[in-house]
């Protein structure tokens, strides 16, 4: 049998460390057949009809609710601004702030599929130098004496892939440096609610009342990503830029059935219980492909241990290209993303990421054992 949830199917007989999304089992059925009941229960037919461009009042007051929380941070609700998750969110703000041609500063590594939507757009990236804690300030400046982005998209917390987060005074360098040049922050910060272990800096989103940061949710890394609903936290006249859109003119506001769902689960303090499971369940998870790496890959492999997010980035000690590596990995029945896939230059390519939320430890280290299998095959051509 293979799995039918996923964007592409994966064998029974493939550990695939490489796919980003939720454990099957972590999906939360019983959870959103509780919130639908107690949303249809209301007797309001209001979510079947078109909704307003930003996004029901009432879940965004309830998301307000939660995030403030969560961030630790006073959220306003008129701050919020609906989507159809991270990926509709980017190429929405692609669509209305930039034209073909623009440059985007983009960290180096990157979110591969935000370089698929940047493509898509035709956008010039250009790729800045990261350390562990994320990207270097001091590049950003550099490469602002020669180019001008329209914007700058960045994964400031748990980052995908590396799991670096960007400290506080990085965080703050970045601001005002978007201030003093003219360009747009986006700030990917889908992963902020999962930290295992000590708490990240504030989010970016803390910064939006500036103007020149826009921060974008989801509830796929903390809910389910098949709801396909998340937030654009932002200042009110760059949210009323993007409901002016045409998009937003057709069609009203985005999926305001399930995000009318989702505001049972917030209210009923449901997504928080789920949130505090997936806290837990994640990070034996991550202790779990650690443990295995340093007992079958102690070195050949160097890489930084996150304290959240979903992967372990990490490089190849022998020499091994990792795209070339992939093929071999297969068929010793495991899979993972080749560092390349990461790179606005084509260039990381003895780096892999895996990803510790699929699998239960068990797999983990079975997957683990047959990437080291593979290498050591790889290595001894």
């Amino acid at each position: 049998m293979t799995s039918q949830i996923l964007q592409s199917d994966i064998p029974a007989s493939l550990i695939d460390l490489g796919v980003g999304n939720p454990a099957p089992e972590l999906l939360p059925l019983d959870l959103l057949r509780q919130a639908a009941a107690h949303a249809l229960a209301q007797g309001d037919a209001a979510p079947l009809q078109y909704g307003f461009e930003a996004g029901d009042v009432r879940f965004r007051q309830a998301l307000a609710v939660f995030l403030s929380q969560e961030y630790s941070l006073k959220i306003d609700f008129s701050q919020l601004f609906v989507s159809n998750g991270v990926s509709q969110a980017l190429d929405l703000i692609c669509t209305l702030y930039t034209t073909p041609g623009d440059v985007v500063f983009a960290e180096e590594p990157t979110y591969f599929l935000a370089l698929r939507i940047f493509a898509d757009h035709r956008l010039r990236v250009v790729g800045l130098p990261t350390d562990e804690h994320g990207l270097r300030i001091d590049a950003l400046e550099d490469a602002l004496k020669r180019q001008r982005p329209a914007l700058l998209y960045t994964v400031p917390t748990h980052q995908n892939p590396s799991g670096a987060t960007l400290p506080l005074d990085r965080r703050r360098r970045l601001v005002e440096l978007s201030q003093e040049h003219g360009f747009l922050v986006l700030a990917d910060e889908v992963y902020h609610c999962l930290s295992y272990g000590e708490q990240p800096p504030p989010p970016l989103a803390s910064f939006v009342d500036r103007g020149a940061v826009l921060s974008l949710g989801s509830f796929s890394k903390i809910l389910a990503p098949g709801l396909r609903l998340g937030w654009i936290q932002g200042r009110a006249d760059r949210l009323q830029t993007l409901a002016q859109s045409g998009l937003l003119d057709s069609g009203g506001g985005l999926n305001p059935f399930t995000a009318t769902i989702v505001r049972s689960a917030l209210e009923l303090g449901l997504q928080q219980q789920h949130l505090d499971h997936l806290r837990r369940v994640y990070a034996t998870r991550l202790a779990a492909l650690d443990a295995a790496l340093q007992h079958h890959l102690a070195g050949q492999l160097s890489y930084q241990r996150p304290e959240s997010g979903f992967f372990i980035w990490a490089r190849l000690l022998g020499g091994l290209d990792a795209e070339q590596l992939l093929a071999n990995a297969k068929s010793h029945g495991v899979s993972f993303r080749p560092g390349v896939r990461f790179s606005s230059k084509g260039g990381l390519r003895d780096f892999v990421r895996l990803c510790f939320a699929y699998y239960d430890q068990a797999r983990l280290a079975d997957g683990v054992a047959r990437l080291a299998d593979a290498i050591a095959e790889a290595s001894a051509c």
